[in-house]
């Protein structure tokens, strides 16, 4: 194989960064050494220019009519347009045309509308933003939706949350044909702040801001984010924060609904649920990493989050299609 040919689908009213997300990720994969490289054409409906949600004007390569060559990955992107694309018998057409001749196929936030019309996530799982997810279940009953998760597969078929999560299954893509190392390259290229797996929700707490944003509040948080193999016990969080303990977990409780051991828990057990699936860590490793003093009690935690042991999480992601690459031994 000489490249992977990657074909992104858009329309008047697309998001930009829908595109970007995509195009740029597999710039830097090719950039950092991807064997066979990847190469990124843009399709238009009779290969006009697109006006995207921004106002800014995109050129495309190629008229989504003749574009005849078996596509590696299709991509249809996002956007405000999507029910106008949706409603657009020949792009619907043309779409589902590549999706036979494609090894993937994906969508972007709303882009999932269009999959959905061209029936090509009937029974399936999938998602879409977590704001038009609703609609998209509402529209197409046959579809099995799930507002929650940043990414789903479901055999060949993918579809993401909201816009930046093209990033998300970007890198799950590259990770699947490069390997783990290149996937986390291209993230620190991009400045992610981690490499999300799809189960993790679209409205996660990594993402979250404070209400109010309480800068007590919001250096304590990103303290723990940052340190959660460490010491995050009330008295060492309340000396960092200069604050006594009882200040600190009011302000907590008036700003989070919930005092700072309840948020380090959670915290600690949401990245925990990231390297589950993410990675081939032993519980154990998971445990430490995460600041659980045993295996034992990363179990409680998951009991208490997701009423399953962190074995059985682990195995029911990686069934639904989060992908796995090989973790470093250490």
């Amino acid at each position: 194989m000489r490249e992977r040919l990657v074909l992104i689908v858009a329309y008047d009213g697309a998001e930009l960064l829908d595109i970007a997300c995509v195009s740029s990720s597999l710039d830097i994969a090719n950039r950092g050494g991807a064997r066979p490289p990847y190469r990124t054409v843009l399709a238009t409906p009779s290969g006009h220019a697109v006006t995207c949600d921004s106002g800014l004007r995109l050129e495309a390569q190629v008229a989504l009519e003749r574009f005849t060559t078996p596509p590696d990955t299709l991509v249809v992107s996002g956007g405000l347009g999507h029910l106008a694309a949706a409603a657009t018998p020949t792009l619907v057409g043309h779409v589902r045309r590549l999706a036979g001749l494609a090894r993937r196929v994906s969508s972007v936030c709303t882009g999932a509308t269009v999959l959905a019309e061209a029936g090509l996530l009937a029974h399936r799982r999938a998602t879409s933003h977590w704001m038009y997810a609703e609609q998209l279940a509402r529209a197409y009953p046959e579809v099995r939706v799930d507002p929650d998760p940043i990414f789903v597969r479901d055999g060949n078929v993918a579809t993401s949350g909201g816009v930046t999560s093209a990033l998300d299954l970007t890198l799950s893509f590259i990770e699947e044909d490069h390997g783990t190392a290149l996937a986390r390259g291209v993230a620190l290229g991009m400045v992610a702040y981690l490499q999300r797996p799809g189960s993790q929700a679209q409205m996660s707490m990594f993402l979250s801001r404070t209400p109010g944003d309480d800068l007590v509040v919001l250096r304590t948080r990103d303290h723990i984010v940052s340190h959660l193999a460490g010491d995050l016990g009330a008295a060492t969080l309340a000396r960092l924060a200069g604050v006594s303990e009882r200040h600190l977990s009011r302000l907590f409780l008036t700003h989070l609904r919930e005092t700072p051991a309840q948020y380090v828990r959670r915290t600690r057990t949401e990245a925990a649920a990231h390297l589950l699936v993410s990675t081939t860590l032993p519980l154990a490793a998971v445990a430490r990493r995460c600041g659980f003093g045993s295996t034992e009690s990363l179990r409680q935690a998951f009991l208490a989050y997701h009423a399953v042991p962190p074995s059985r999480f682990r195995a029911e992601r990686r069934a639904g299609g989060a992908p796995l690459g090989p973790e470093a031994s250490r």
